[in-house]
């Protein structure tokens, strides 16, 4: 089927019966079997009037998102627009009236899942609209046959495309426009943060990648809208904002400005009390090397995480050339070097793609001598995947099961590494903004966005603590709430809750990545405070609208939850009455919790007893 796009159907104008969106979409219809309904005969007839249809916005969308940060961003955005509305937006495939997938092109595995989700919906008979990078880089593949498309930068018109296609029509909308709105309803993942996109594509043309095809050339917002965007978040009650790109340190070359002057510009505008931070996205070697400097800078601001994902791919120059990464080793290493010299405590992730073709048993072993030497706390660990239509596709591949055994070896050296050993005992202040996935623990991160676990009330997030370090692991570190600082209180602004599917925060774009499950790397070193933090009044601010609280389903549940808040309130008074000997929470007497839980567990235990002796006697009055 030929691209239409802003096109009335027919010369003259719109059918009877055939509701046009303001900016009106050109649809094919789709062919059904005319002996089902007659309302399918009316469908396939664009000239016979419709019968009424449901009311537009009054379905369920089931949306499921695969990829990077800058994918999850569009989601939540298409997310917010389809609630504003009306329609519901669900992470359960079997609630879905209409099923939204938005879809990741960087590998094998993510395109290949997309495939099956793709199957599974037709097999329901659902509608079906696919958004993302594998329909705008790939738009003639077989399994997009009859489905309906929206590319990456027509996701402001994601209503538009779900109303026709739930009417039965197959809407494509793929040409590029300009970049959407950055003012869009966004309906977050995670209400505490924000991922701001800084600009799509990029200035590379790296010879295996994908995203290229789709994402395009760079086009980077102007600093004045993300400054005003970030003004808007924060107001929002948002505390981190993620910039997000396709590659960060090429922003601006387009439009006569560079990432320093929005980094700076950015900074800026966020409170000085550090209620809110920002975590600076990917960027390649090549366009920060001329402002490592500047960048070193606002990595060591106090609201700027002191964190950097700089992937370099392969230890080898070799390699390097092949994969067309406009860099070399010793380049990467003066970017790592410098930024380790000037941001104390700074934490650098990479990535690694094992097994590129003409990848030697050389080239290789400098990739894990390069990776042994840094020891770096996040290494992101692939395999090559020929992408259709890259470069690489058409060169000479190594054989899968050297591929395979490379990618063990690395990992298994990577795994070895204890980044953060030493941490045990210290005081650091974090910043908490989700639950684990175990739903005991809530995510606290470090300035150096060490990702640390700790028991509190969720309550909690979206505030900041000091916290003392009891444990460490392999990918996180356990902590102790000693204080919770005051922050400007800020209220949320009211928003709908959505409950699609969380994507974990090494996202998909990194299905075998040897790493925590973070969207973009996160886990870094430690950045330790030793006493030095001016601590704040304590003061938690509590938040009007927030999540169901999950423990409260039973009362025995609600019972424990209320006792471990009490002994963290207990805690918290008695540091801030300088009882800094008594934080450690020892149990000492029954309390009025304690009480309470006893007598609940009693009567439990004696309504389950009187339960039985009533269905004894039943039983003896029947004989």
């Amino acid at each position: 089927m030929e691209d239409i796009e802003d096109l009335l159907v027919g010369s003259g104008g719109a059918p009877p019966g055939f509701r046009l969106p303001l900016n009106a979409v050109g649809v094919n219809t789709r062919k059904k079997n005319k002996t089902k309904t007659n309302k399918i005969s009316q469908i396939n007839d664009p000239l016979t009037p419709l019968l009424p249809p449901e009311i537009p916005g009054t379905q369920t969308i089931y949306l499921k998102t695969f990829g990077c940060s800058h994918n999850q961003s569009d989601s939540e955005y298409m997310a917010g627009q389809l609630s504003a509305f009306g329609y519901a937006i669900s992470g359960n495939p079997e609630e879905g009236d209409l099923w939204l997938i938005n879809t990741c092109t960087v590998k094998s595995p993510s395109q290949s899942a997309m495939n099956t989700l793709i199957e599974k919906c037709k097999n329901a008979k659902k509608p079906l609209v696919v958004a993302g990078c594998v329909p705008q880089g790939s738009r003639d593949l077989k399994e997009l046959e009859g489905v309906s498309i929206v590319g990456v930068q027509q996701i402001d018109r994601v209503v538009e495309v779900v109303e026709e296609t739930l009417k039965g029509h197959e809407v494509r909308l793929l040409n590029r426009k300009t970049l959407p709105a950055l003012d869009l309803p966004k309906v977050r993942k995670n209400k505490f943060v924000e991922i701001l996109p800084i600009n799509v594509g990029c200035l590379g043309a790296c010879t295996y990648c994908k995203t290229k095809h789709a994402r395009g050339h760079l086009g980077s917002y102007t600093v004045d809208s993300l400054v005003e965007r970030v003004k808007a978040v924060i107001a929002e009650g948002v505390k981190e904002i993620w910039l997000s790109s396709e590659d960060t340190g090429a922003y601006g070359r387009d439009i006569g400005v560079n990432l320093p002057i929005l980094l700076n510009a950015i900074v800026a505008e966020l409170p000085p009390d550090r209620s809110t931070m920002l975590r600076i996205g990917m960027t390649n070697p090549p366009f920060i090397l001329e402002h490592l400097k500047e960048i070193a800078a606002v990595l060591r601001h106090p609201c700027v995480y002191s964190f950097l994902h700089v992937p370099v791919q392969s230890g080898s120059d070799a390699v390097l050339t092949a994969m067309n990464r406009e860099y070399t080793v010793s380049e990467f290493r003066a970017v790592v070097d410098t930024l380790t010299e000037l941001v104390p405590g700074v934490q650098i992730a990479t990535d690694i793609i094992c097994g590129f073709p003409g990848e030697t048993d050389d080239d290789f072993a400098q990739t894990v001598n390069l990776i042994k030497e840094y020891k770096f706390p996040q290494v992101h660990i692939s395999q090559f995947y020929p992408r259709p239509g890259t470069p690489a596709a058409r060169m000479k591949k190594v054989p899968s099961s050297i591929v395979k055994n490379r990618s063990r070896e690395l990992t298994s050296v990577f795994e070895a590494f204890t980044p953060y050993n030493g941490m045990e005992g210290r005081v650091e202040r974090i910043w908490i903004t989700e639950i684990a996935t175990d739903r005991i623990h809530l995510v606290g991160h470090t300035k150096g966005y060490v990702q640390v676990l700790i028991i509190a009330p969720e309550s909690m997030l979206g505030t900041s603590a000091l916290v003392k370090i009891t444990s460490v692991g392999r990918w996180s570190v356990l902590g102790e709430v000693i204080e919770t600082l005051s922050q400007v209180n800020v209220k949320m602004a009211p928003e709908k809750v959505s409950n699609h599917e969380k994507c974990s925060p090494c996202s998909s774009q990194y299905e075998t990545c040897a790493c925590s499950k973070e969207p973009e790397p996160c886990s870094c070193g430690p950045d330790s405070y030793s006493g030095q933090i001016r601590l704040e009044e304590c003061a938690v601010s509590r938040n009007e609208i927030w999540m169901e609280d999950r423990s409260r389903n039973n009362l025995i549940g609600w019972l424990l939850r209320k006792r471990r808040n009490h002994e963290n309130k207990r805690v918290e008074n008695g540091i801030a009455s300088g009882l800094n000997n008594k934080q450690d929470g020892a149990l000492g007497g029954w309390r009025i919790v304690d009480r309470a839980l006893l007598v609940g567990i009693l009567v439990s235990f004696l309504m389950i007893v009187a339960v039985i002796i009533h269905l004894e006697f039943r039983t003896l009055l029947s004989k």
